[in-house]
């Protein structure tokens, strides 16, 4: 199409008057309804050790819902803390007692003058807000199909102790759906770093959101650190906040024993105990490993036609686009859409004029700073079936009429 025909399409389309909303990776309402057995009454509060979870106590999870996250996982049910109704505020936590506290017989990382995170880019980011929050400083790490770049990764983290931790979304990453290979784990856990105190922030998000009918694995973080002498350097945390519900779900992170008692001292101080009622009713709604699998594969069959609608698209009207591609994830909740350079921001902002909102571009790099002004995550899941299918179409006319202009 020329300008002149991408324009009058753009403009046949702003017309329509849509509104939607796409700014995040939101279940949408027929992914809520699967959970409904979550608002049964218990008929009892009793938890398996006789526990009753009305009352305080438990400061590391009902002994059910540790075993529940231990199996899903791949992880001692002794090594699991289930803990808040969301991971980025237990990732929040970590951070926070880290810079106040330090690390198991470490000095704070405040104390130790300014610190760093590596942050592999496109990436997550509410992890960059915890950083800009809190006062880390953020170097970007650019992403390969098999994970970040290792090579970069072990060139900084060995030359700067001041460089104390890392985002990982090691499967189905956000935004691109990247899944970490063996080879990248495995170096991530036995690289050399200045500093004694490093550590991976293992987000495992996406454990369970697989698209395919096929699973994707990955290697486990916390074998290799271990094998590689460096039990402490990862600390994995997952949800289940696009299994059940995503605003009142459980949260768990997984680490090595001295990791877990050096968790529960500090969060001790914060909490008398977590929700055990919903922890109790989460466990006795998805019962096991097999539970959650049946349940995400029904996820995965709403899931995947709204995927495959967006790529329809896309394929239809930027398939042959000079400059602009996008990601085909095998899990996940996103699609990593590549502009030609200089052109993510006039294309959210025309999105924006004909009804859709998306993520600001520039939200998947730290300071929301993309350096090429490429990259767009777009967000399939909250808008039905028909409304996806319009939005991906207005999506790309406004890409269109950007590269156009």
């Amino acid at each position: 199409m020329n300008q002149a025909e991408v324009a009058a399409q753009y403009q046949a389309f702003k017309e329509l008057g849509l509104k939607l909303d796409m700014s995040r990776g939101k279940p949408a309402p027929e992914q809520l309804d699967l959970s409904a057995g979550l608002l049964a009454e218990l008929g009892d509060f009793k938890a398996q050790d006789g526990t009753d979870t009305r009352n305080y106590g438990g400061a590391v999870g009902l002994p059910e819902a540790r075993a529940l996250f231990g199996a899903l996982l791949d992880v001692p049910a002794a090594q699991v803390v289930v803990d808040s109704n969301a991971s980025l505020s237990l990732m929040h936590d970590v951070i926070a007692f880290a810079l106040l506290h330090g690390t198991a017989g470490q000095p704070s990382w405040r104390e130790q003058g300014a610190i760093s995170f590596l942050c592999p880019v496109p990436g997550y980011d509410r992890h960059f807000a915890i950083c800009e929050a809190l006062g880390i400083k953020m170097i970007n790490v650019p992403m390969t199909d098999a994970g970040p770049d290792m090579d970069l990764v072990e060139s900084l983290v060995a030359g700067d102790a001041g460089i104390k931790g890392m985002w990982c979304v090691p499967k189905y990453s956000n935004p691109g759906g990247v899944v970490y290979s063996d080879e990248v784990v495995r170096r991530l856990a036995a690289m050399q770093t200045a500093a004694p105190d490093f550590r991976l922030m293992w987000d495992d998000a996406y454990h369970f959101h697989h698209l395919e009918a096929r699973a994707v694995e990955i290697a486990n973080v916390l074998d290799a650190c271990a094998e590689a002498g460096n039990p402490d350097r990862a600390i994995i945390f997952a949800s289940t906040s696009k299994v059940t519900h995503a605003g009142a779900g459980m949260a768990a992170l997984a680490a090595s024993p001295a990791n877990i008692a050096w968790w529960q001292r500090h969060a001790s101080v914060r909490s008398i105990g977590p929700d055990k009622v919903n922890q109790l009713r989460h466990v006795r709604f998805l019962r096991d490993k097999a539970g959650v699998e049946a349940l995400m594969e029904r996820h995965r069959l709403l899931l995947k036609p709204k995927f495959d609608a967006v790529h329809e698209q896309f394929g239809h009207l930027l398939g042959n686009v000079e400059g602009v591609s996008w990601t085909r994830p095998q899990g996940g909740y996103f699609i990593d859409l590549l502009t030609p350079p200089g052109k993510a921001k006039r294309t959210v902002a025309l999105a924006k004029e004909a009804g859709i909102t998306l993520t600001p571009a520039g939200a998947s790099f730290p300071y929301g700073k993309d350096p090429l002004d490429r990259h767009i995550r777009i967000a399939p899941s909250f808008p039905s079936q028909q409304d996806i299918t319009s939005a991906a179409k207005g999506i790309a006319l406004a890409l269109l009429l950007a590269a156009a202009e």
